[in-house]
């Protein structure tokens, strides 16, 4: 259980260097253009300065490797033939398929020197919070073993320290990468249960049932839902966000999109 739920006014601003924070809610995209996205904030937050919490969901039933996992038992046309879009995320973990879920990114710049665990406990603490404020009995699981390794495993097939449950069971997969003073994390937050059809397509041991947002609220929210409440928490701490658009980021996205669409990065394990 989380003892402390509300950072210090600023408190992001002291673990994560951006002076000034953006909120943005993005349109539904394809795999590819959801993490040339991410990508391209984690540039802008070089340049600019700026931290950004955006809120986003996928254009088709998309899944996303970890950046080191291995794709054995994956089978590219069988994905295909099930209508089922393939990316490989630049942060590490494990399988997600994104379908009825909201997925959530911040990018910010960050000190050589930061504490990775400080931030990511600061982002799902912030999390939690909006949850919560959505009605979801959300919390932060207690240490219970080590991190799993980046098998072909899905990622909630368990929860691990650190990440956030509901009645025990994980609600959000999240991870996390740094590249040049600046940070990209991001996650998935579960409103129905689609992950065990990752096990059905690579034949993996099927994972015990998740959370949902569904289970928890009788109702499916939608990605604007919790983008709202992100933005009412961190108003709460006095951390101040203006919104931001996607033309911010167009340029530089069309840069990085062909990375993701490329079969050699998605299947390069």
């Amino acid at each position: 259980m989380l003892k402390t739920l509300n950072p210090a006014p600023g408190a992001g601003a002291g673990r994560i260097r951006g002076s000034s924070w953006r909120t943005l809610l993005s349109p539904p995209l394809t795999g590819a253009e959801n993490m040339a996205c991410d990508v391209a904030l984690m540039e802008r937050a070089r340049a600019t300065g700026e931290a950004v919490v955006r809120v986003y969901s996928w254009t088709a039933p998309t899944l996303s490797f970890g950046r080191n996992q291995k794709t054995a038992g994956y089978d590219p046309t069988r994905l295909a033939q099930a209508g089922i879009d393939v990316v490989r995320r630049p942060t590490g973990g494990r399988a997600i398929l994104h379908h009825r879920e909201i997925t959530y990114s911040v990018t910010a710049p960050v000190d050589a020197a930061g504490s990775i665990a400080d931030e990511y406990s600061w982002i799902n603490a912030l999390l939690v919070r909006a949850l919560r404020a959505m009605g979801v009995p959300a919390e932060i699981a207690a240490p219970a073993g080590r991190a799993p390794a980046p098998d072909a495993k899905p990622c909630f097939a368990s929860a691990t320290a650190g990440e956030i449950t509901a009645g025990g069971r994980k609600l959000v997969g999240s991870a996390q990468y740094r590249e040049a003073g600046s940070m990209l994390q991001h996650g998935s937050v579960l409103v129905e249960d689609d992950q065990s059809a990752i096990s059905a397509l690579s034949g993996a041991a099927r994972p015990s049932q998740p959370a949902t947002l569904h289970a928890a609220l009788g109702r499916a929210p939608q990605p604007r839902e919790l983008y709202e409440s992100l933005g009412a928490v961190m108003a709460e701490d006095g951390v101040r966000c203006e919104p931001l658009t996607l033309e911010a980021t167009e340029d530089s996205m069309r840069l990085h999109i062909p990375t993701f669409e490329n079969p050699e990065w998605t299947w390069r394990r």
